[in-house]
This record gives structure tokens, C-alpha cells and sequence, in this order.
């Protein structure tokens, strides 16, 4: 469901000729690097970069970050990476130096498969030769750190049999860690909503809502607080429906003054070969609005037509 597929007749070398070209001499022909650039897959990018080198001895990546700039440049590098790669450098960048960028953390964490969460671990100790868990448990604290933690393990159960009773154990005892508790036993909830199922998850928040007469959400807002708050609130919607959470998270990012572009970067890019369609489906019924109009109205220039291209189309 993404919007960005393998390009047919692809020649990698032939690529890596033609970026070569546009980045010849004086200034760059920016609007062929991001044509070229976009309609090409992950994959595909990752292979011209490889006949960049062997045919020119330089890195790729490095020459696209000399030639551009801003927002632009940030986009089109953040597409040459592998996926992974590219969640690393995030984390990378929220945890460095004073402070903690805790939405991204909380986005790409609360969102990724299994097996997205492996690769994650594996290209950031190869990409900074740092083990990610050490980082993230020495940059953040309490039960947001352990519920971070839990979910850098990947071990989330990934089976469709759905046992009824555990189902009811698992609301039950959700409800008794937070509502029925004074105080709340927040290890509960960092243990069933870190673990389950999403399948399984969803029938959990069924149940709730029909023995507690209210929304999952609504319990976690009244109990949980802050950054572990946002986390839990953002697991919620992700097992609920992925898509729906990155059209929240796209909407927010650019509605009201000024746009959060690295959110929308980050997006865009992770998004687009795998539920850029579900996701512009969700935007459009949830916003009135088409993702396509709203880039539009909310960026400019080149920076502007590569997000478009990401975007695929229009839902107007």
C-alpha cells in the first residue's frame, strides 16, 4: 500500500551517471535529482549509491549533501538511506546532545513491527558502533524508559489466535492496575499493551470499553502522565490502526503556524513504500482535506515537489 514502487527498467549505473551529471560543475540540477530520486525504491536507491562509488569513488550521499541544502537536503538524504539506517539516524539525532526529542522516540518505537524494531537495533550499533538500549535507557527515566526498553525488544506476540479468557484477564487486569486501583500499577499496562498482540489487543480494548464503560484512551489520560502518557497513548493508536496515527501525526505537524518538517520528513520517508495510501485515505476522511492539498498549501519549492512525489497523488 505505499506510493512509491520499484522503478521498471531500472539501471543503477545508468543513475548514478545521470545524479553525477546533474551535480557537475556549477550548481546542481536540482529538479532532476529529486524527479530521479523519488521514482526509485529504497532499494534501488541503496544500489546507486553502490554504482556511484564503483564507478566515480565517492560517496554518494555525501556529494547530494554538498550540493543541497535545508529542508530539501534533509529529505532526499533521508530517502538514500536504508530504512533502518534511517530510523538510527533519527534516534540518533533525538537522543544527541542536551535535551530528548521524545516524540520522535515515542513515534518511531510506538509504531514499528518486530522485525523493524531488529533492524533498528542492528544498523544503529553498526551505523555508531553504540548499543541502542544503552543510549535510550541513559537519556530517559521512569516508566517511560521501561516501557521504551520493553518495546526496543521486539517481542511483541505476532499470532492471530485469540484465547477469549486472556482477553478478559487482560482487561480485567488493566482495569484493576489503573480505575479500581488508588494509584496505578503502571508495570500492567507496560506489560500487556508491550507484549500482546495486536490482535489481540484490540479485543482487550473491546472489553474494557464494555466493563469499564469507557475508552481505553480515556483511562490511560486519567492515570498515566507525561512522556509515558504520549507513549502509551501513541501504542494505543498505532495497534488500533497505524495508518490513522500518521495521518494524526502528518496533520498536526503542519495545521496551525509553522510546520514541524522534520515529523513530516520522517514520514513521508518511512511511509512511503509501505501505507502511504491508507494513510492519505484516513487523512482525507478524517480532515476533508487531501495530504496531497495540504503539503501544497504548507511547503515550498523543490522541498515541496518531492513530498508531493512521495505523496502519489491527490484524493481531492
Amino acid at each position: 500500500r505505499g506510493s512509491v514502487k520499484d522503478f521498471p527498467g531500472f539501471d543503477a549505473s545508468q543513475d548514478a551517471e545521470a545524479l553525477y551529471n546533474a551535480m557537475k560543475g556549477f550548481g546542481s540540477d536540482k529538479e532532476a535529482i529529486l524527479d530521479l530520486i523519488t521514482s526509485r525504491s529504497n532499494k534501488q536507491r541503496v544500489e546507486i549509491c553502490q554504482a556511484y562509488k564503483s564507478l566515480y569513488g565517492k560517496d554518494l550521499i555525501a556529494d547530494l549533501k554538498y550540493e543541497l541544502t535545508g529542508k530539501f537536503e534533509r529529505l532526499i538524504v533521508s530517502l538514500m538511506r536504508p530504512p533502518a539506517y534511517s530510523d538510527a539516524k533519527e534516534i540518533k539525532d533525538a537522543i544527541a546532545g542536551i535535551g530528548t526529542d521524545e516524540k520522535c522516540l515515542i513515534e518511531i518505537l510506538a509504531s514499528r513491527t518486530n522485525q523493524e524494531i531488529h533492524n533498528l537495533v542492528a544498523a544503529y550499533k553498526d551505523a555508531y558502533q553504540r548499543d541502542l538500549e544503552a543510549d535510550i535507557v541513559g537519556d530517559t527515566s521512569g516508566h517511560f524508559k521501561k516501557m521504551l526498553v520493553v518495546l526496543l525488544q521486539g517481542t511483541r506476540e505476532e499470532d492471530d489466535v485469540v484465547s477469549e479468557d486472556l482477553v478478559e484477564q487482560d482487561a480485567k487486569d488493566l482495569l484493576e492496575a489503573g480505575e479500581l486501583k488508588w494509584g496505578t500499577d503502571e508495570a500492567q499496562f507496560i506489560y500487556i499493551l508491550g507484549r500482546r498482540s495486536k490482535q489481540h489487543l484490540r479485543l482487550v480494548f473491546d472489553e474494557y470499553l464494555k466493563i469499564s464503560g469507557k475508552p481505553i484512551e480515556r483511562s490511560i489520560r486519567g492515570e498515566l502522565s507525561g512522556d509515558f502518557e504520549k507513549l502509551m497513548l501513541a501504542v494505543v493508536k498505532c495497534i488500533r490502526s497505524t495508518a490513522e496515527y500518521f495521518a494524526e501525526r502528518l496533520y498536526k505537524a503542519m495545521k496551525g503556524l509553522g510546520t514541524r518538517d522534520n515529523t513530516l520528513i520522517r514520514i513521508m520517508v518511512s511511509r512511503s513504500e509501505i501505507d502511504m495510501l491508507d494513510i492519505r485515505e484516513v487523512f482525507r476522511t478524517k480532515y476533508e482535506k487531501s495530504l496531497y492539498n495540504m503539503i501544497k498549501e504548507d511547503t515550498s519549492g523543490e522541498y515541496k515537489k518531492a513530498l508531493l512525489k512521495l505523496c502519489g497523488g491527490d484524493d481531492e
